[in-house]
C-alpha cells in the first residue's frame, strides 16, 4: 500500500484531540465533494470513437458519480489505526509510523494522498483483526463516536499497552445498541473478528453461514458482496453478483446496506423472482408442495424429456443440384444413440443433430470425390429435409407444457415417475381439474420451480460470479437447485438457521442442502456470538431449541439488558397488547408487533380504534410511525427494537405441525433488539411455560 502518512508526527497535546478529528471530518468531506465534481466536469467527446463507447463510458461516470455521494447522516469514516512502522515497508528500528482513517470508502486530496481508506482495503483489515495478544504492529486503534453525522467522542485503544487490560469498547458497544428506525444498516463499524474472516474469504470457493438470531449473518453476507467487489470488480462486472431473499419484506429491508457501502449495481431478487416462468396463482397443500420440491423430480423431469425423443424409420435423403445424398435409417439412430449417451442438455443436442447428420452427407461426398468445406456442412444442416427429420426425431419442447401434462396426465406422469416416485406420491401431485393450458392453469410456486428446472435441462441458465442465498434453511431440493444452477461457474455465500427453517420442507443439515446446490464442498462456518438480542431474551427462546435444532449450538450473547424480558398471563390479550405496544412506544425506536397470520385483522382493527397507526412488513417506519405489525409468517429476518408478541399458541397453532411451529414460534421470539413483552392467555408451550 502505497500511501503517504497522515500525520505521522506525535500529536500537539495542546490542541484538542476532538476538534482536530472533526477537522479531518470536515476536510475529508471537502475532499470528496471535489471528487465528485472531478467526476462530473468529465469531457469525453474527445476520447470516444463512437456512440457506442460514448454511452459506454457516461454510465460508468454516472455511476461512479453516485458512489461519491456524501451521506450527510452517513459518518465518512469511523475508526484510526496509527501503525508503529511505515506500512508495507521494512520495519527497521526507528522507522516512522503511519496513521490512516478507515471508512466506508476511499477518499483522497488534491495530491491523491488517502484521507480515509476503504474498510475493505488490506491496510484496514487491522482494525476488525488486532487485539493486545496480536496487535498487527498497530500502536492504537481509535473508534468514533457520531450523532447523525456529527462527530461528538473518540474511544482510544493502545493495543502495545500491556499494562492496560483489554476492554469491550463503549462505542462499539453503542454502536451496536444504537435503536433501529427505518431499514437495516451496515454493521461495517462494528464487525467482529469471527464475521471479519468471512467477510474477506476469497471469491473461488463458497461459504455456508450457520447462525443464530443476532449473530449478524445476513450483515456478514452483504458485507462479503461489498468486499468481493471491491477486491475483485473487473471479473465481477463481467459476471454479475445477485442477493436472495426470502420476501419482498426482507429485501426492501436490507436494500440500503450495499449503496450505504458505495455499491449500487448488485441486484436483489426472491427465488420465486428467479423462476418466473409462469403467473403464480394457484396454492399447493403442504403434502404435494413437499413433493414437488423433492429433488426426484428433477429426474422425473428428465425422463419425460428425453421420451420426446423417437428412433427414425426413414432414410435422410439431402437434395443438392443434381444430387441426391441418403443417410440410412440406422446411421441417424446410431448418431441419436450418441447424442443420448453424451447426456447433453436437451436443447444442445438438439442442436448437435442437424451438423451430425450434416457430416454424414459431407463424408459421401468426400468419398466421391468432392471437396465441400464448413460452408457446405453449414448448407446440408439448414437443408429442408434435415430439419424435417430433426423435428421428428427430436422435436421442440416447451418446459412450461412439458410440466403441465406431468401435472395433468396421470398416465404419462406414472410412465415418467415409475420407481421414482410412489403412487400416492404420484397422485398427491396430480391435479385434481386438469388445465386447458399454460396460460389457464393455477400455477403454484413449486410448479414454477418445475418448470425452471425443465428449462435448464433444455438449454443452459446463466450462471453469475457470486449468488448470496439468505435465510437458506426453508428451501426445498429443487429451490436449491433452481439456486445452484446460477452460480455453477461462480461461488456462493449461504446463510441461515436450522433452527429456523418453518417450512415443511426445510433442510434437515447444511450438507445435504450444499449438495442439491451443487456446492457440496463449500465450508460450513458457525456464528454463535450474538451482538443484537439480548442474554435474558435469547436464554428464553433457546429453551425451544431441544425440539426444534438439538444438534444446534445455543448462541451466547455478549448483551447483558436486564429486565428486556416481560411474560405477562393475561384474561384480554388485546387489551394487553394494546398497553405492551403503548408502552413500548415511549422508549426510543421501532416497535415491532408480531402476531399469529389468522389474528392480523382482529389486531390491526385494535390498533386503529385505539388511536394507534402502524406500517406493515417491508414499510420504512419514521419517527413519528414506529410501530409494525408482523404476521408470524413474514418475521424471519426482521429486526425491532422492541417486540410486543402477542398469544404464542396462537402462532404455534398456526403451523402444520408442532416442530414448524415451535421452529415459528423461535424466530418470533428472537426478533427484538432491546426487549420483549411476550402476551398470552392461552397457556404457553411446555418449554417456555417452565419457571
Amino acid at each position: 500500500m502505497n500511501a503517504a502518512p497522515q500525520d505521522p508526527a506525535p500529536e500537539d497535546p495542546l490542541v484538542d484531540p476532538l476538534a482536530r478529528e472533526r477537522a479531518h471530518l470536515t476536510a475529508s468531506r471537502a475532499a470528496l465533494r471535489a471528487m465528485r465534481e472531478d467526476a462530473q466536469a468529465l469531457d469525453i467527446r474527445d476520447v470516444t470513437a463512437n456512440w457506442v463507447n460514448a454511452e459506454v463510458l457516461q454510465r460508468q461516470i454516472d455511476e461512479r458519480i453516485k458512489a461519491l455521494a456524501d451521506l450527510s447522516h452517513t459518518p465518512l469514516f469511523f475508526g484510526r489505526l496509527d501503525f508503529l512502522h511505515m506500512v508495507g515497508a521494512d520495519q527497521a528500528e526507528g522507522s516512522e509510523g503511519e496513521r490512516f482513517y478507515i471508512g466506508r470508502r476511499h477518499v483522497h486530496d488534491a495530491d491523491g494522498d488517502p484521507m480515509v481508506i476503504d474498510w475493505r482495503a488490506p491496510v484496514s483489515q487491522p482494525f476488525y483483526r488486532a487485539s493486545k495478544k496480536d496487535p498487527l504492529d498497530v500502536g492504537l486503534r481509535r473508534r468514533f463516536g457520531y450523532t447523525g453525522g456529527d462527530l461528538t467522542a473518540y474511544e482510544d485503544e493502545h493495543l502495545t499497552d500491556t499494562t492496560e487490560a483489554e476492554q469491550v469498547s463503549k462505542l462499539l458497544q453503542q454502536e451496536i445498541e444504537r435503536p433501529r428506525v427505518g431499514p437495516m444498516r451496515d454493521i461495517v463499524a462494528t464487525i467482529q473478528p469471527e464475521q471479519d474472516e468471512i467477510v474477506r474469504g476469497g471469491l473461488g470457493g463458497s461459504v455456508c453461514v450457520q447462525g443464530g438470531p443476532g449473530t449478524g449473518k445476513t450483515a456478514v453476507g452483504l458485507h462479503r458482496v461489498a468486499y468481493l467487489l471491491y477486491a475483485h470488480r473487473e471479473r465481477l462486472a463481467r459476471t454479475g453478483t445477485l442477493v436472495i431473499g426470502p420476501n419482498r419484506s426482507f429485501l426492501h429491508y436490507i436494500e440500503q446496506v450495499l449503496p450505504a457501502l458505495g455499491e449500487l449495481e448488485v441486484r436483489q431478487a426472491t427465488v420465486d423472482d428467479l423462476v418466473a416462468h409462469v403467473q403464480v396463482t394457484g396454492r399447493d397443500d403442504a403434502d404435494a408442495a413437499v413433493v414437488k420440491g423433492d429433488a426426484r423430480m428433477a429426474d422425473v423431469l428428465r425422463r419425460a424429456l428425453r421420451a420426446h425423443v423417437t428412433l427414425p424409420h426413414e432414410a435422410v435423403v439431402v437434395v443438392r443440384g443434381s444430387r441426391r445424398w441418403r443417410v440410412p435409417a440406422y446411421e441417424v439412430e446410431e448418431i441419436v444413440g450418441e447424442l443420448l449417451a453424451r447426456d447433453m442438455r436437451y436443447g444442445a443436442a438438439r442442436e448437435a443433430l442437424p451438423h451430425r447428420i450434416a457430416h454424414a452427407v459431407l463424408v459421401q461426398m468426400e468419398r466421391s470425390g468432392e471437396a465441400p468445406d464448413d460452408r457446405v456442412q453449414d448448407a446440408v444442416a439448414r437443408n429442408a429435409a434435415v430439419k424435417a427429420a430433426v423435428k421428428t426425431v427430436w422435436p421442440p419442447v416447451d418446459p412450461a407444457k412439458l410440466v403441465l401434462r406431468l401435472l395433468s396426465d396421470a398416465d404419462f406422469l406414472a410412465a415418467h415417475a415409475d420407481g421414482i416416485l410412489s403412487p400416492e406420491e404420484q397422485k398427491t401431485i396430480l391435479w385434481a381439474k386438469p388445465a386447458r393450458g399454460v396460460k389457464s392453469a393455477k400455477w403454484s410456486a413449486a410448479d414454477a420451480v418445475l418448470i425452471d428446472e425443465a428449462a435448464d435441462q433444455i438449454t443452459r441458465t446463466h450462471s453469475l460470479g457470486h449468488v448470496v442465498l439468505d435465510e437458506a434453511q426453508d428451501l426445498s431440493p429443487m429451490q436449491y437447485r433452481a439456486v445452484g444452477r446460477r452460480c455453477t461457474t461462480g461461488s456462493a455465500t449461504v446463510l441461515g438457521d436450522l433452527a429456523q427453517g418453518t417450512t415443511p420442507w426445510a433442510t434437515p443439515s447444511w450438507a445435504e442442502a450444499l449438495t442439491h446446490l451443487g456446492k457440496a464442498d463449500a465450508v460450513v462456518e458457525e456464528l454463535t456470538a450474538g451482538f443484537r438480542v439480548p442474554r435474558e431474551v435469547i436464554a428464553y427462546a433457546s429453551r425451544l431449541l431441544p425440539a426444534i435444532a438439538p444438534d444446534l449450538t445455543e448462541v451466547s450473547s455478549v448483551r447483558e439488558s436486564p429486565g428486556s424480558l416481560a411474560v405477562r398471563h393475561v384474561a384480554d390479550p388485546t387489551e394487553a397488547v394494546l398497553a405492551a405496544c403503548t408502552e413500548s412506544l415511549r422508549n426510543e425506536g421501532s416497535v415491532g408487533l408480531i402476531a399469529a397470520d389468522a389474528r392480523v385483522p382482529a389486531l390491526a382493527e385494535a390498533l386503529r380504534a385505539a388511536g394507534l397507526p402502524h406500517l406493515d412488513p417491508g414499510e420504512e417506519t419514521t419517527p413519528d410511525t414506529r410501530l409494525t405489525l408482523v404476521p408470524a409468517s413474514l418475521a424471519k429476518g426482521l429486526e425491532y427494537d422492541y417486540v410486543v408478541l402477542d398469544e404464542p399458541a396462537a402462532v404455534l397453532a398456526g403451523e402444520p405441525d408442532e416442530r414448524t411451529g415451535l421452529r415459528r414460534l423461535y424466530v418470533a421470539l428472537t426478533r427484538a433488539v432491546s426487549g420483549l413483552t411476550v402476551i398470552h392467555s392461552t397457556p404457553l408451550p411446555e418449554a417456555l411455560a417452565t419457571p
